[in-house]
């Protein structure tokens, strides 16, 4: 593949990825937290993908010093995206902790509510 239609590619890839990292806020709010979980993970595993690609492509091919620079800078970038994922899955998870633990407390108000005036 010529070096300037690769570049094309991760380019046009990582626009793609960095458009979809950022839905906005007030449709953030009409998605659950669970669905936000798995969009999350989903875009992380692709990230993973790549990354597994370029570290194959790295070992495998000869590569010249800028496709090289290049390959290592797209790795890098990855990287960060990864951890930029991570960070967020943790949040979420935090929230979806939080709010799983709001559900069973009313549950265990709603049932102390029932018993105690039904009985």
């Amino acid at each position: 593949m010529p070096s300037g239609s690769r570049e094309i590619v991760v380019k046009d890839s990582l626009l793609l990825s960095m458009k979809m990292t950022k839905p906005k806020d007030k449709n953030r709010e009409k998605i659950s937290v669970a669905s936000e979980i798995d969009r999350v993970e989903e875009r992380k595993s692709r990230c993973n993908n790549l990354l597994e690609r370029a570290e194959f492509r790295r070992r495998k091919e000869e590569l010249s010093d800028e496709d090289s620079k290049l390959l290592e800078e797209e790795m890098n970038q990855m990287t960060e995206r990864i951890q930029k994922y991570d960070d967020e899955l943790e949040i979420l998870r935090r929230e979806n902790r939080r709010n799983m633990m709001l559900s069973v407390a009313l549950l265990a108000i709603s049932a102390l509510f029932y018993y105690s005036f039904v009985y």
